[in-house]
């Protein structure tokens, strides 16, 4: 029989009526022939209430113990669903991240997946059972509960994917799939059926919520098919997987960012080493940096300006005045009403004109652009935020991503 993963998402699991319609789904999926893992998430906000449970207790920062508390999110959600699956006379049993043999470092809050030693789930399957798995969390080798941080479950269900050679790893969430753009914005949007790891990668890392980056990467790097897809019917969702068509689609779709704050650091000497003190100084808060750009001053210094998520702003701005001080920079700049827009498309390197398209776009629309970076695949604009709504509208209607390809 093949085997499957599923991850259920805190809106599919949000309160009992929807456990048993996910239930439902299970006990037909496993009767369809199927082996099933399933991944779950904790029930609707359960996670920032134990947040701002803590925050209550205590305004410290204690991350072990914020491990402790957060995984009970997720152990109600899987023994709930353990126990409607086996009401409906389909075995099923349920089993932590530790019980599953997610094995991580030892950095709380955001820990990485070293390894996956799934030997129990594998017995339990050979007996039959369905295997419910608490999303989000592991075990370090030194046997201290961790989280993994955001997209957790997305990445849970996917590593367990890879470790057992799964079929497919079914990602259900309360949207169809992914789409050309977020549809609350832009009504028209067009869900896409296929679209290639880099691209969905790609879309994932510039804000498209649907998948988290993290998971999509373990997907690419061990070739597991993803099938995003509405935990509320059985209509086909987005399939992820390599790239395999001789000429791709130019332009895939949009993503935004509102998350984000511009920073920029000014007067930067221009000598060997100065970009590696800045960012080796931001990388070691644990601080993503999402876009670099450098600019040559007229008095031969350097601008050099990159944004971050709007939410690790105060961790960034107290390093950023030691390093200026360090590397005698004249000041840094904090704006934290931008957004990022990219057009994402495997075909954008092979498409002369794309980029003139999207930047006249927006021109009609009155939007000025702060920053442009490019890569092979994506085109990525950061714009003042009280715009960012327009311009994903103007750039959709004007790339036609409406109409089937």
């Amino acid at each position: 029989m093949p085997l499957l993963v599923q991850k259920y998402g805190g809106t599919s699991v949000g309160s009992p009526e929807r456990i048993h319609h996910v239930a439902e789904r299970i006990v037909r999926t496993r009767r369809g022939g199927a082996d099933l893992v399933v991944v779950v998430s904790a029930m609707g906000d359960a996670t920032d209430d134990l947040i701002d449970l803590a925050r209550q207790v205590s305004p410290r920062s204690h991350p072990r113990e914020m491990d402790m508390l957060l995984t009970a999110g997720e152990r109600i959600s899987m023994a709930l669903v353990s126990m409607a699956v086996n009401d409906r006379g389909q075995e099923a049993v349920s089993f932590t991240g530790s019980q599953s043999g997610i094995v991580t470092d030892a950095s709380h809050t955001r820990a990485k997946i070293l390894e996956v030693k799934a030997d129990r789930i594998k017995e339990e399957l050979e007996r039959g059972r369905v295997v419910i798995v608490a999303g989000f969390q592991g075990v370090s080798r030194d046997r201290e509960v961790t989280t993994l941080g955001r997209g957790g479950s997305d990445t849970t269900a996917v590593a367990l994917a890879a470790a057992l050679g799964a079929a497919e790893c079914e990602i259900y969430t309360d949207v169809d799939g992914v789409y050309t753009s977020d549809p609350r914005i832009v009504p028209k949007a067009r869900k896409i059926p296929r679209l290639s790891y880099d691209e969905m990668l790609e879309l994932a890392s510039l804000g498209a919520k649907v998948l988290h980056n993290r998971s999509v990467e373990i997907a690419r790097r061990f070739n597991v098919p993803v099938h995003v897809r509405s935990s509320f019917n059985w209509n086909e969702g987005s399939r992820v997987a390599r790239g395999d068509s001789m000429e791709q689609v130019v332009i895939r779709g949009i993503a935004h960012d509102m998350d984000v704050a511009k920073i920029a650091l000014v007067g930067v000497p221009d000598r060997p080493g100065v970009a590696s003190e800045i960012f080796q100084a931001v990388g070691g808060q644990g601080v993503n940096v999402r876009m670099i750009v450098q600019a040559s001053g007229a008095d031969g210094k350097n601008d050099v300006t990159f944004t971050v998520g709007s939410h690790e702003v105060n961790t960034v701005l107290p390093v950023l005045e030691e390093v200026r001080k360090k590397i005698g920079a004249r000041a840094f700049l904090y704006d934290p009403d931008v957004a990022m827009l990219s057009v994402v498309g495997e075909g954008l390197a092979t498409s002369p004109g794309t980029a003139g398209r999207v930047f006249s776009a927006l021109a009609a629309a009155g939007v000025n652009i702060d920053l442009i970076s490019t890569s092979s695949i994506t085109i990525t604009c950061v714009v003042r935020q009280a715009d960012a709504e327009r311009a994903v509208r103007s750039l959709h209607e004007a790339l036609e991503l409406e109409r089937e390809p």
